[in-house]
């Protein structure tokens, strides 16, 4: 009595293909990184009201503005890691928040508030590059 015994090779399937940071990605995750841990700081030492601050913000607008620096820091290094990780949320935040920029620094040098247009191109040319590199997240 034989028994045969018959094994069915499967193919794996192919790796993923790798998604390489960009370069400017990079370098955009990690200033925006920077600032979002710099708010975060500073938030934190109006929320506790440090010595070195002087002691001024007790009341009112002061711990407002302390909080609000200190969620916007949090929120920033967020974006700032989900860039990193290439996650489409971040690139679409990133986007939403460079036309925002852009729009009301357009406003401003067509109406006369004196823009730094300066800063205007540099808002079109992240913008244009994230446009450009959005096929790297996921």
């Amino acid at each position: 009595m034989s028994t045969t015994t018959t094994t069915t090779a499967y193919a794996s399937p192919p790796p993923p293909p790798e998604s390489r940071l960009p370069l400017g990605v990079a370098i955009l995750a990690i200033l925006i990184g920077i600032v979002g841990f710099l708010l975060l700081v500073a938030g934190l030492l109006g929320i506790l009201d440090i010595a070195l601050l002087g002691g001024y913000l007790v009341y009112g607008v002061g711990i407002a503005a302390a909080l609000i620096t200190f969620v916007l820091g949090l929120i920033l290094l967020g974006v700032a890691g989900g860039l990193w990780n290439q996650r489409l949320w971040a690139l679409a935040l990133a986007i939403l928040v460079l036309l925002i920029l852009l729009g009301l620094n357009l406003y401003r040098i067509f109406f006369g508030h004196g823009a730094s247009v300066l800063a205007t191109a540099v808002e079109l040319f992240l913008l244009i590059y994230l446009i450009a590199v959005s096929g790297h997240f996921d």
